[in-house]
């Protein structure tokens, strides 16, 4: 409270009628009064401050209903001592005021949450002769490859699409072995994009003494794969397969497409010796980043310089929130006819509809069929809750719409016409 100055307004702007200390001690009910609500204040400040000396009960609030602690206190006209009063009108408690109890619980709503994972799947030929995608959905990958005494706080999920080329065999490889050699990776307890990132390269060129061995292997594959381990979400993706997040509605991607035509790829690869001839990588491939391959020649190399096709994996991490609803993961067959947001709306009417993860991806599919795409279909669908995607309240913004002169002078021509 700010002090009075001589027309009897506080500094701090409120206006208040003059008093002194005469005209208390003229009325002693009055200065009872407030007596009682200067102890009743400092009563309040000692048990926040937890002084015990201060903490007896003052004879006025026995038997009593506490008084309207926006009530005023003008201590100066007794004691020369200011104290400050709330402002009136606010709800909301000073921080100091708050216990660690209650700001821990404030905090813990946005860190309490964990992801309730379920999956969904669904495949088709579409318009090609053979099948050549593969997938995969492990909801403990630790426990699954008799790992189970790593001593990981929650267990370790792994989804996967693996859409092949020149054959079935890549993907397959990909899909048996990939996840194993994770789990086996020395990283995998400490770091898993590590372990992750390792287990791509280990994979291809195991697949490639696996050839080496029986020719008809020879093939390909793009490769992404999602792994959930508590609120972390790690996407790795060689290739032209996609991982899309929905965060609210809204279509996050998880994952880049690596083709010819992306700069940063083209940079790579004319640095290890291969070119981009008609959005093709070294005239014979449209992807940029797969496994396999290894038959093609000028496309890999087992040495330091790896070659212009990179069985690398490009890595994107997530840290999961309630915000976040599921992830799409598909062949590039899905997304030739839907753009991200698109299946994200897609999915997102149909899990309202029914909250069924593979008839979802089903339902995907067969969509994507009718929009006349040709390539095999592959779809991965991991949820992060077990309740189906709210309902989002759309504010529609209002457009202060304008006519151009040019549109005014048709627009009269045109009503002009009409009277004629």
């Amino acid at each position: 409270m700010g002090m009075k100055d001589d027309d009897g307004v506080n500094e701090g702007g409120d206006a208040m009628s003059p008093m002194n200390c005469k005209d208390i001690n003229s009325n002693n009910s009055a200065c009872k009064k407030m007596e009682d609500e200067i102890d009743q204040t400092a009563h309040r400040m000692a048990e926040v401050a937890g002084d015990k000396k201060c903490m007896e009960v003052p004879k006025c609030m026995e038997n009593e209903k506490p008084p309207n602690p926006l009530g005023s206190a003008i201590r100066q006209c007794v004691n020369n001592v200011r104290i400050g009063v709330p402002c009136p009108g606010t709800l909301v408690r000073h921080a100091s005021l708050m216990t660690m109890v209650e700001i821990k619980n404030r905090e813990s709503v946005a860190t309490d949450f964990m992801p309730v994972l379920r999956s969904g799947f669904w495949s088709d030929i579409g318009g090609r002769e053979n099948m050549e995608d593969a997938h995969v959905c492990i909801a403990d990958l630790a426990k699954t490859y008799g790992q189970s005494s790593f001593s990981r706080q929650c267990p370790v999920a792994f989804y996967g699409v693996f859409d092949g080329h020149g054959g079935k065999s890549a993907a397959h490889y990909v899909r048996d072995n990939l996840p194993r050699l994770i789990v086996e990776n020395p990283d995998f307890n400490l770091e898993l994009e590590k372990a992750v990132r390792k287990s791509f390269t280990e994979t291809d060129k195991a697949f490639a003494k696996a050839c080496l061995l029986q020719t008809g292997l020879s093939s390909g594959t793009t490769a992404l794969t999602a792994v959930v381990s508590g609120r972390i979400l790690l996407v790795a993706n060689a290739g032209d397969c996609r991982a899309v997040l929905s965060r609210r509605g809204r279509a996050v991607e998880m994952s880049r497409d690596h083709r010819p035509c992306c700069a940063r790829e083209r940079k790579r690869i004319e640095g290890s010796g291969g070119y981009v001839d008609d959005g093709y990588l070294n005239g014979q491939l449209n992807v940029t980043r797969a496994l396999g391959d290894w038959h093609i020649e000028g496309m890999k190399d087992l040495g330091a310089g790896g070659g212009p096709l990179s069985a690398e994996p490009e890595i994107k991490k997530a840290k999961l929130s309630k915000d976040d609803e599921f992830l799409i993961i598909g062949s590039d067959g899905i997304w030739e006819v839907f753009t991200s947001q698109n299946a994200v709306d897609f999915a997102r009417r149909k899990l309202q509809e029914h909250n069924d993860l593979e008839t979802c991806c089903k339902e995907l599919i067969d969509e994507a069929i009718k929009r006349e795409t040709v390539d095999n279909l592959t779809a991965v669908m991991v949820c992060f809750h077990s309740e189906p995607p709210p309902n989002l309240a759309v504010n529609i913004p209002r457009v202060r719409r304008s006519i151009s002169a040019e549109g005014l002078r048709s627009l009269q021509g045109f009503l002009d016409s009409l009277r004629e």
